[in-house]
């Protein structure tokens, strides 16, 4: 199943006929099944990922009303702009002509209209497109994910003609109203309280009130796992219920004589677990842990012992029969990976330790046992994680849930001031943890980075886990060090002296650019802002720079102070040391100095030179912009910000041939008022790179700008189709590289190249 998630086409349905000698193989060998669940595994994991992709939305359909009516099917989220939901549609028109489109959508509804509730009958004009997401090195795949969630079209609510309301909530989701529903309540309960969208995570495992400074926090610590509804809470549910169960079958002594009180506490536990499980929303841990106890609590009641590596394998293998896709998520391997190293150091424990000693042992074991595969997802580690997760974990597992499971049970028995004393409580206990965690948050050394080790890497990493973790007594433990060493001294290439590597980045309608040399990076322009929460600077060129081994920016220019170009500058500068600043806005940013005609510097045999703007020119308009060559042994780059043609034509008159480049970024996206005939002629370059977003509004590029293009034999490229987009002036001449193709997977979207 895992294989499959690599491919960059799904396979041929004909090698199902590979079962056939597979099953003759297996049938004289018993080592033939092994092929047998190879082929099964791919199989399966096909024929899911076939039918969601067959659910598409056609493209003549992208971007037109369309006219649907369904159910709200999950708990709307809150957004800065309005709502977002996941909608299952029942009917779609287009002109009063019945259209196809797919089942489930994602849609965000605007402040302007009623916030829909879950399982409401709707019936909305909505604009589609089809899954497409920021394809970039070390970035999160969006598209995978909505995948992954059998969510093949996004788009928003028109305004005209309104939204109507159908029908009132139904039973058809009926877990998810009742999830909203104990949102609604305790939130009433709790009031304002900086903890309360915890609490309410803890019970409903809705985390979309979560602020993104909290998650910050929880991130740098290491403590992510503890928010909402995990594996470990379920397992608490469950041993609570247990021995409750148990206890209370016990009581009266004729029930003895029927059912046995461990196997009536099974039942119980298992109950509990389930309901649980299903106000998480049944996420993947929760459905490791669930299943996990579903085959240790079945062995109670069917009197049978199973260790604790078959009861991981069970839970594996029935996550990945339902969900087989469940395998590309990070929560996947997460979730596993720490019972498994659990299991592990459980197994070799041995001695009298005091309980608190091996309870800091198990933290520290923990998290080195999840470095590897910390540093392969998100290239860093926390560092504070083990301090952290000794205090948090019983906190949040002895008292804050607790609580918040007793203020649930009472929910709707018993007067709002036991449920709302117990709310209130968790809250107040997780408020005096709060301060701690900010302060091992805020230390320097909280967070580790490292780029991605290679594949060979990891594998020497596991090996060297194993040996670090092994009980008392192995031979030769500290070897595990050395097989440690090559993840953590292996670094990703860079530039040679005189060479320069450019990557545009895929941010959407906007630039950002990073050009890097030997040892210095410099970064043009920031991306857009799109809300409180998220931007282009910690979304995309932050996790770029990790997955190349960056950890400081030399320079970074912001051009001028439009959103799709300074967007993510304080994200970026928050995350990233920054060495200078430079920017045609530098009173908009804090430590900036101004970029201005004739700046110069070098680094390892490549000069850096600003073409525009003029000492002079105070103005914040496109002509403003920061202008930047870049020249080394082997080509030069023309970075143009969103000059327009007044501007282009001075910097021809006032150059000339001294700022012709192999490569140049599209001036202002490819806008009509750009990219005008002298400029192209003059700058002659062999590739032009543009910086457009996917179906933009501004239909970005213009058709009279690709065919100038066209006219004077320069190709063009752009970041909608092709993903980052990297170029490397070496002594092989210009190389080019399009990250959709070069780490292409079977779930891309397939967009054309702009073309004249």
């Amino acid at each position: 199943m895992l294989l499959v998630q690599q491919l960059s086409a799904l396979p041929s349905w004909w090698w199902v006929l590979l079962l056939i000698p597979a099953f003759w193989l297996a049938s004289r060998h018993p080592l033939g099944f092994i092929g047998v669940f190879l082929l099964g595994g791919v199989l399966w994991a096909s024929l899911r990922a076939d039918l969601i992709l067959r659910d598409e939305l056609p493209l003549a359909l992208e971007g037109q009303d369309i006219t649907v009516e369904g159910m709200i099917a999950d708990l709307p989220r809150t957004t800065e702009f309005g709502w977002r939901t996941v909608f299952e549609v029942q009917r779609a028109t287009r002109e009063d002509q019945t259209v196809t489109i797919p089942r489930r959508i994602l849609l965000s509804v605007g402040n302007s209209h009623p916030k829909p509730s879950t399982g409401e009958h709707w019936r909305y004009t909505v604009r589609l497109r089809r899954p497409h997401g920021f394809q970039n090195p070390g970035g999160f795949d969006y598209e995978a994910h909505l995948l992954r969630n059998r969510i093949r079209a996004r788009g928003y609510v028109r305004d005209t003609p309104g939204p109507t309301r159908l029908s009132p909530a139904g039973a058809a989701y009926a877990v998810n109203q009742l999830r909203e529903h104990i949102g609604t309540r305790m939130r009433g309960l709790i009031g304002s309280d900086d903890q309360a969208s915890v609490v309410v995570a803890l019970a409903n495992g809705d985390t979309g009130a979560v602020t993104g400074a909290q998650w910050e926090i929880y991130r740098r610590t290491g403590t992510l796992h503890l928010v909402a509804i995990s594996g470990l809470h379920i397992s608490l549910v469950a041993g609570i219920a247990f021995f409750f169960m148990r206890w209370l079958w016990s009581l009266p002594a004729t029930t003895l004589l029927r059912v046995p009180a461990p196997v009536a506490g099974a039942v119980g536990g298992l109950l509990a677990a389930s309901v649980y499980a299903a106000l998480a929303g049944f996420v993947i841990p929760t459905q490791r842990a669930l299943l996990m106890l579903a085959v240790a609590l079945g062995a109670v009641v069917l009197r049978r012992r199973y260790s604790a590596s078959q009861l991981l394998a069970a839970a594996m293998l029935g996550v990945l029969l339902f969900d087989p896709l469940s395998v590309g998520a990070a929560g996947f391997w997460l979730s596993f990976s720490a019972v498994a190293v659990i299991i592990y150091i459980v197994h070799g424990e041995g001695g009298r330790a005091s309980w608190w000693r091996k309870w800091g042992y198990l933290q520290w074991a923990i998290a080195i046992g999840l470095a590897p595969l910390t540093l392969a997802l998100f290239q860093q580690v926390s560092l504070v994680a083990p301090v952290a997760n000794l205090i948090a974990v019983p906190l949040f597992d002895l008292l804050a849930v607790p609580l918040t499971l007793i203020g649930l049970a009472t929910l709707e028995w018993l007067p709002d001031l036991i449920p709302g004393t117990c709310f209130r409580a968790a809250a107040w206990l997780l408020a005096q943890l709060w301060p701690l965690l900010e302060w091992l948050a805020s230390q320097d050394f909280a967070i580790w980075t490292q780029p991605t080790p290679p594949a060979w890497a990891l594998g020497f990493a596991v090996v060297g886990i194993a040996l670090l973790l092994a009980p008392r007594g192995w031979p030769a433990r500290w070897l595990g060090v050395v097989w440690l060493t090559p993840m953590l001294v292996v670094r990703a290439p860079a530039p040679a002296t005189g060479e320069v590597w450019l990557t545009l980045l895929d941010v959407g309608q906007g630039l950002a650019a990073v050009v890097r040399t030997q040892r210095h990076t410099m970064v043009f322009d920031t991306g857009p802002r799109f809300s409180s929460d998220f931007d282009a600077g910690s979304a995309v060129i932050v996790p770029y720079l990790r997955h190349v081994g960056v950890d400081r920016i030399n320079t970074l220019v912001v051009s001028h102070g439009d959103n799709d170009h300074i967007g993510g500058t304080e994200s970026l500068r928050s995350e990233m040391a920054v060495d200078e600043i430079l920017s045609s806005v530098p009173d908009r940013i804090d430590g900036a100095h101004t970029c201005a005609a004739g700046q110069q510097w070098a680094h390892d045999g490549v000069t850096f030179e600003m073409l525009n703007p003029r000492p002079e020119e105070a103005s914040r308009h496109n002509n403003a912009s920061c202008v930047m060559r870049i020249a080394g042994a082997h080509g030069a780059i023309l970075l143009t910000g969103d000059i327009e043609a007044r501007t282009e034509r001075r910097l021809v008159r006032e150059h000339g041939a001294q700022i012709g480049a192999d490569v140049l970024v599209v001036p202002h996206h490819g806008s009509k008022t750009s990219s005008s005939d002298g400029f192209l002629r003059t700058v002659n370059p062999r590739w032009a790179l543009l910086p457009v977003g996917y179906g933009n509004r501004f239909r970005h590029p213009h058709p009279s700008v690709l065919a100038r293009y066209a006219k004077y034999g320069i190709e063009v490229d752009d970041t909608a189709s092709a993903g980052a987009l990297e170029i490397r002036l070496d002594a092989q001449g210009v190389e080019r590289s399009r990250y959709r193709e070069r780490a292409r997977r079977y779930w891309f979207s397939g967009t054309a190249r702009a073309q004249p």
